[in-house]
């Protein structure tokens, strides 16, 4: 067992992933989905999470999924709430989970957005 967790902490398995910047989260976003080009980016103050526009008007939404990061589009059947700076974000895909992402006074101005979306 000793061996085991040795190998993990030298291989950094496991470790508390963060966002590093903006500049990584559009990363994130183009290794989803391909191309995706990001204008206006949020991220979170815990940089486990951010929220992408395109030029389109596509919302990208980048959570922390494990040891890794995931990325879903967002569409007109997502819930959101707010609680000041604080936005909370559950989709229609039930194993994507709900993640509640602090991103500070542009919090108002993405839940804004989000409410029409699909509309």
């Amino acid at each position: 067992i000793l061996m085991l967790a040795w190998l993990a902490y030298r291989w950094n398995l496991g470790g508390d992933i963060r966002i590093r910047d903006e500049a990584h989260a559009r990363e994130l976003a183009d290794d989803t989905i391909c191309g995706f080009e990001a204008i206006d980016v949020a991220l979170d103050r815990g940089r486990i999470g951010a929220l992408l526009r395109s030029p389109n008007g596509q919302v990208m939404l980048i959570r922390r999924h494990g040891a890794k990061f995931a990325g879903r589009l967002l569409d007109g059947h997502i819930h959101t709430r707010l609680d000041r700076t604080q936005l909370t974000l559950a989709t229609s895909e039930k194993h994507f989970g709900q993640i509640t992402l602090d991103l500070g006074e542009a919090a108002q101005h993405w839940a804004a957005s989000l409410r029409r979306l699909g509309g």
